[in-house]
């Protein structure tokens, strides 16, 4: 079967398509047809060869398919039940780990980007009904980590206020779990163009960071000097002091991007005299992911698909990734 490895060090133009073995289901586990995968900033990295992988690893951390084989032992899926893949197959519940945040698919361990996988039974969530396998290959990176920022561990109630930033697929992820949930939210992006596409999927309030680069200012004016309840944090350094500034008194911070950076100042004195609460965040665990099915099962949330490339061009989609231009997430046919 098809698979689209990386040579090392990495690079886009070391993607190669090569082949993969197909072996029957064990005990325990499920037999994968996948048909669809979605690129994240994570995979992106790998790709490059910015975080570490074998020589040869087949890539991608996401997957939507449907089962084509049970192993004994396995009640919870059927053949034809259509599924979505867990980031971090070994966490299944609780608090994360050493040990449950290590096998990371397309990264640690093969990943997603062939045609055909077999693997542990608790790799694997039933997809949201009537999902495409597209819209299932969005949510086990993007959907799961606005999910954990705001629900699980954020706790949003209905009356908050949020924060987004930016057009990419947790960002906009994050804007319709926070609109189905009866929270007022205010989005940024440096495209005008963007920004109305964010206001037509609920956004309330809107601000282009490039003309207003001190945007923190404008989230106070537009909460009356209050400031927001939750921040979703995709930038990093490079935004936090921002985020801090247009927080509220006992407000959440949910870092979980650093596209600005791996380090850089961080304004302590603003952090304490608020009471925030800034949390470094990852994904999150398959029960949180079975959550939030249930979730959008109730909310008929729709994932926001920028565009479909095929298995062999996945190197050109990294690169669509790369120029920014697209508005929630790529996905890959497969």
């Amino acid at each position: 079967m098809k698979a689209m490895r990386l040579r090392q060090p990495g690079g886009l133009d070391h993607i190669y398509l090569g082949s993969a073995e197909s072996r029957p289901a064990g005990p325990g586990e499920i037999r994968v047809r996948v048909r669809a995968s979605s690129l994240n900033f994570h995979d992106f990295l790998v790709a490059l060869g910015k975080l570490p992988a074998d020589e040869g690893r087949i890539l991608m951390s996401d997957a939507g398919g449907e089962v084509v084989e049970v192993g004994a032992g396995v009640t919870e899926f059927a053949v034809g039940d259509p599924v979505a893949s867990t980031f971090f197959p070994d966490w299944q519940a609780g608090r994360p780990t050493v040990q449950n945040n290590f096998a990371m698919p397309g990264d640690h361990t093969d990943g997603y980007a062939c045609e055909e996988v077999t693997v542990p039974a608790t790799s694997f969530t039933k997809a949201p009904a009537g999902y495409s396998h597209a819209e299932a290959a969005t949510l086990s990176c993007a959907g799961l980590t606005a999910w954990r920022a705001l629900m699980a561990d954020g706790g949003l109630k209905a009356g908050d206020t949020v924060l987004v930033q930016g057009t990419g697929g947790v960002s906009v992820f994050a804007l319709q779990f926070a609109k189905a949930a009866g929270a007022t939210v205010i989005a940024t992006s440096s495209s005008d163009e963007k920004l109305a596409r964010l206001k037509a999927l609920g956004a309330d309030g809107l601000i282009n960071y490039r003309s207003t680069p001190e945007w923190g200012q404008q989230v106070l004016q537009l909460t009356g000097g209050r400031g927001v309840d939750h921040v979703v944090e995709v930038g990093g350094p490079g935004t936090l002091p921002q985020s801090i500034a247009a927080c509220a008194l006992g407000a959440h911070i949910a870092m979980i991007g650093v596209l600005t950076g791996g380090e850089g100042p961080v304004p302590t004195a603003q952090l304490l005299r608020k009471h925030i609460r800034l949390q470094g965040l990852m994904v999150g665990n398959r029960e949180q992911q079975q959550d939030m099915v249930r979730a959008i099962e109730a909310t008929g949330i729709r994932p926001v698909i920028d565009s479909h490339f095929p298995l062999e061009d996945l190197a050109k989609a990294f690169a669509h990734q790369a120029s920014g231009s697209h508005f929630g997430k790529i996905c890959i046919d497969i």
